[in-house]
């Protein structure tokens, strides 16, 4: 048996239609590039994550990773922010740049973090925006919001850790520079400090879900800024020069990591440096010519292999 409604409270009940003439209005998700992190700089919130950091994230990183700094003289010289770039081969890099910050620095960082990874639902949203003073960015296309956010930061005297790469090493090896980090300094005139991360992929690689305690080693270089027109030939220099600029600095902070400061110069000035991206070959042939220090399980010097006959 059905019962009949009276028309009237049919309409009462009905789904609201939208009238055809007019356009909709797009719901703002409060996720991904358009979640809003200016909480995670209120004072509370900042002494939150100075606490987390100091007595959390610090001694456990020190625990995992044993890091050791080079090159700490080259922020000396820096009065006010700067953008901080780094290779990018696991989840603990982030831990870790934050880590070796010095105080006045690290105390006022922000870092750009994936949208859609690390914004794509609230309580990771939350817990990054807290933990790591995360703001989201587009990685997959240039978003013009994302930009002006750093950008606000940056001149409200911000300093940003940003992975150029876009995302983690799928093979140990460097990954092209995107321009963001060029774009933002050329933008709001702050300086680019390079990083090399030496050793992070063996403890936590990418796809893996098991931490092995290692040792790792943190490279500043000089600071960079975008060379004006007087340097480059009658031309400033543009975004994607100064981030091929970035990535080379980054390629011979690794040179000298994996020999020594004067070789690394060396080769640096000859034109020799080793390609960031390794070699143009098969799979099979970029994990073999990968260092040990990038490789998933440290592996014996190739004159100390043994055969299994």
């Amino acid at each position: 048996m059905s019962i009949k409604l009276p028309r009237a409270l049919e309409r009462i009940l009905a789904e609201p239609t939208w009238p055809g003439t007019l356009p909709r209005v797009l719901e703002k998700k409060n996720l991904g590039v358009d979640y809003d992190t200016a909480w995670a700089r209120s004072p509370g919130a900042t002494a939150v994550r100075k606490t987390y950091q100091n007595y959390v994230s610090a001694p456990l990183t020190n625990l995992v990773a044993r890091p050791t700094t080079y090159g700490e003289e080259h922020l000396s010289p820096i009065v006010g922010p700067a953008i901080f770039t780094a290779n990018h081969t696991s989840h603990l890099d982030t831990a870790i740049v934050l880590g070796a910050l010095p105080t006045r620095f690290r105390d006022k960082t922000v870092v750009a973090a994936a949208a859609d990874y690390f914004f794509d639902r609230p309580w990771k949203a939350v817990l990054s925006s807290l933990a790591l003073g995360a703001i989201p960015v587009e990685r997959s296309r240039v978003n013009r919001q994302s930009a002006d956010i750093a950008a606000e930061l940056l001149e409200a005297g911000w300093s940003l850790v940003i992975f150029p790469e876009g995302g983690r090493s799928t093979d140990g090896w460097g990954q092209e520079f995107r321009g963001g980090a060029a774009y933002l300094a050329k933008r709001c005139s702050v300086p680019v400090v390079p990083i090399h991360l030496r050793g992070v992929r063996p403890i936590f690689p990418k796809g893996s879900g098991r931490i092995r305690p290692g040792s790792v080693e943190i490279r500043f270089g000089v600071p960079l800024t975008p060379r004006a027109a007087e340097q480059e030939g009658g031309r400033d220099e543009d975004s994607r020069r100064f981030a091929e600029r970035i990535e080379r600095a980054v390629a011979t902070l690794g040179d000298e990591a994996e020999s020594d400061w004067w070789s690394a110069r060396r080769r640096f000035f000859d034109g020799e440096t080793p390609a960031f991206r390794g070699p143009l070959a098969s799979s099979w042939r970029r994990s073999w010519e990968l260092p040990d220090s990038a490789q998933k399980s440290v592996r014996r010097s190739r004159s100390e292999k043994k055969f299994p006959w």
